[in-house]
């Protein structure tokens, strides 16, 4: 079991910048790649970016590229999203997710755990 437990959402002026923190427990040893993913009101649950454990490599959705940065450390086990924001799209509900395991798994793909997600609102 991996626990995940996101912070540092809430209200952003567009053009301003928010850090998202998702920090991991558990079998943290185990995990392959952790994601971000979001949900705006009335839409689906949409790939955000990812970043693979071990290496460091990332994948980042085309509506953020440029914008949005994932980072980790892995000796606090935790993931971050640095956030420069523009309004209406990036306002949803932010959830880190992980990829447990050691075979390849694509960055888009399936996820194993979800945190409970953390709400960032951007206004004008």
């Amino acid at each position: 079991q991996v626990q995940l437990v996101e912070s540092g959402g809430g209200l952003a002026q567009a053009g301003g910048s928010l850090r998202l923190s998702c920090a991991a427990s558990g079998r943290t040893f185990a995990m392959y790649r952790m994601g971000w993913f979001r949900q705006a009101p009335g839409k689906e649950r949409e790939f955000v970016a990812a970043i693979h454990w071990s290496c460091g490599s990332t994948d980042n959705a085309d509506s953020v590229k440029g914008r949005f940065t994932i980072s980790r450390d892995n000796a606090k086990s935790t993931v971050y999203l640095q956030i420069n924001s523009r309004p209406p799209e990036d306002t949803a509900v932010y959830y880190c997710a992980a990829q447990i395991g050691t075979v390849y798994r694509l960055p888009r793909g399936a996820y194993d755990y979800w945190g409970q997600g953390t709400q960032v609102t951007v206004y004008s």
